[in-house]
């Protein structure tokens, strides 16, 4: 009783706090959302000179993150809205809409009048109702110079059938957020959590609302039970009992001046309707294997009552410095079983059938090795592939290469049901590389996986693959679009920012200086010289010892003298093992 009471005193406090801190933010972010309304009102002049429908096939959409993507309820169609992009000095925020069709693999860009406010970090789900309908709450929009910003509180819907925007207007809706999730549940969106930020605060909210879609109607809900921690970012599904559950997160708080802490939580709970009125809070004990600690991750529904998770990022923060370490994984939730278990890979049939009949391990053309790895692993290992961007930037990107073995765990578990695991393949499975806030969508049971980011050293590396795995046969990635080198655009601090306010960010068509062709012609010849040969039959291990300084002063001069060591060396170590295997 003791503890529980502790835990119920603990929790009051946050909420006052919550409430304090509420106001405060509203009170100095007034201001700076009174700025940015200008700029806003600005964009939608521009949006209003729409005044029909225009569709146009294009190429992949530009990079981005924080965008929504859902699958039409009643067409093989992918719908990608908004998203963000920065460049390393401005910010871009996009309100377009791209079409992705499935059957044909190829997008294209719908423009309708009257839509909402360019943002990010903002929610959309579908229903089936009226031809289909995309219903989008909240987001946020930055200033060019990410230094302000504006969190929404509008409710849009966009009308498939009919291809127009509109917007809900209905009280009592949550406060202005990003972060937040929602998802539908028996005729009503279901909305908890997020964040409010200004340029000095910032809160992070535990508050949960529906939306009834018959009635249009907000209504705050106050259900019983101890409540999750404040947090934004988490995972949001919907049970088949009619149920909402809640998993994981990310909050800060501020610990003493100019110095906050960031948690990421790995609790989970399920908040349940005990009637047309009242709703529960009561904390879940899943069982399985659970995904590490991280944040960014993104979330979908899958078939068989699963929830899935991809991706992530996990910063660790000493000083001032901070380095992520970004996640390429995945795994499931069984809604039914409260149990969590790792998406493994199976591998193609036809491998398999080859293996059983003692026709060899050699694994096919689709599923050999990336340009640049080597022989077949026997284990995950990182691939280091170097990109070189637009700008003549050599990208050092570490990506996963896996040979799927499966777990004796897992396959006990899940193999009766045929989906997560299955016999170890005789080729490698290649793999989106690892990356936080992408997009995901699952239609007719298979998982989409578009864009994202993630960080070398101080530099962001924003993308726009496409990634697709048949959630019912888990035997291989397929990539619907690679992703290109020539879309990436990074300027430095110190460089002039010619840009204007642009709509979407146009990476790589700026003039290059001199200076840094010059730079650039210097490292390709750097890249040209010979990596230290391999000796007469030695091993990796004493490869490793004699050549290692070699390798990371290389992963130092492609990583940028702010990387932490600790990283420089783990590169290093990935380019040696990738040459040596290469040359053995």
């Amino acid at each position: 009783m003791g503890k529980k009471s502790k835990r119920e005193k603990k929790a009051k406090g946050a909420e006052k706090t919550a409430a304090k801190m509420e106001k405060k933010v509203s009170k100095r972010a007034r201001k700076e959302e009174e700025d940015l309304e200008a700029l806003i009102a600005e964009f939608q002049t521009l949006d209003a000179k729409k005044t029909q429908v225009v569709e146009t096939g294009c190429p992949p959409p530009s990079p981005r993150l924080n965008a929504s993507l859902s699958a039409h309820p009643e067409k093989d169609e992918l719908i990608l809205f908004g998203g963000e992009y920065f460049n390393g000095q401005k910010t871009f925020l996009y309100n377009e809409l791209f079409i992705y069709n499935i059957r044909k693999n190829s997008w294209a860009k719908t423009d309708i009048p009257n839509p909402p406010p360019r943002r990010c970090a903002h929610q959309a789900v579908v229903v089936a109702q009226g031809g289909g309908q995309l219903w989008v709450f909240g987001g946020e929009f930055a200033s060019p110079d990410g230094e302000q910003f504006y969190h929404y509180k509008d409710l849009w819907v966009l009308h498939l059938a009919g291809k127009t925007w509109e917007q809900i207007k209905a009280t009592g809706g949550p406060s202005g957020r990003s972060g937040h999730r929602m998802v539908v549940c028996r005729r009503q969106l279901v909305v908890f959590g997020g964040f409010h930020e200004s340029a000095r605060d910032y809160i992070y909210y535990n508050d949960a609302y529906t939306f009834n879609l018959d009635t249009f109607t907000w209504v705050k809900l106050a259900p019983s039970g101890m409540a999750p921690l404040p947090r934004s970012g988490c995972q949001l599904a919907t049970t088949p009992e009619g149920s909402v559950l809640i998993y994981g997160g990310y909050s800060k708080q501020r610990i003493k001046k100019d110095v906050d802490k960031g948690t990421l939580h790995a609790d989970m709970f399920l908040l349940k309707a005990e009637g047309s009125d009242k709703w529960m809070w009561s904390r879940l004990t899943p069982s399985g294997v659970k995904p590490p600690p991280r944040s960014g991750f993104s979330v979908a529904l899958g078939p068989n009552n699963r929830s899935l998770l991809f991706g992530g990022v996990h910063d660790e923060e000493e000083e001032e410095c901070l380095e992520g370490d970004f996640f390429n994984d995945m795994y499931f939730y069984d809604l039914v079983k409260n149990r969590w278990f790792p998406g493994q890979l199976k591998g193609r049939k036809c491998e398999k059938k080859k293996k059983r009949r003692g026709q060899g391990t050699e694994p096919s053309p689709a599923a050999a090795l990336p340009e640049g790895s080597g022989e077949t692993p026997p284990g995950p290992v990182e691939i280091v592939k170097e990109v070189v961007a637009e700008d003549g930037t050599v990208m050092t990107i570490k990506e996963t290469i896996s040979s799927p073995v499966a777990e004796q765990q897992s396959s006990e578990s899940e193999g009766e049901d045929g989906d997560a695991t299955g016999d170890e393949a005789s080729g490698p499975q290649v793999e989106p590389c690892p990356r936080s806030n992408a997009m995901l969508a699952v239609k007719h049971g298979v998982l989409y996986v578009y864009g994202g980011m993630f960080e070398v050293g101080d530099r962001q590396f924003t993308l726009n693959d496409l990634y697709a795995l048949d959630l019912h046969k888990m035997d291989e990635w397929k990539v619907l679009v690679e992703m290109d080198p020539k879309t990436q655009e990074w300027l430095e601090e110190s460089e002039s920012d010619e840009g204007d306010d642009a709509q979407g960010a146009e990476g790589g068509e700026e003039e290059e200086d001199s200076s840094s062709e010059e730079e650039g012609s210097d490292e390709e010849d750097e890249e040209e010289e010979e990596h230290p040969a391999l000796q007469l039959d030695e091993k990796y291990e004493d490869y490793l010892s004699r050549t290692e300084q070699y390798w990371v002063k290389l992963a130092r001069r492609h990583l940028g003298p702010d990387a932490k060591e600790k990283k420089v060396v783990k590169v290093g170590r990935a380019m040696a093992k990738t040459f040596y295997e290469e040359s053995a």
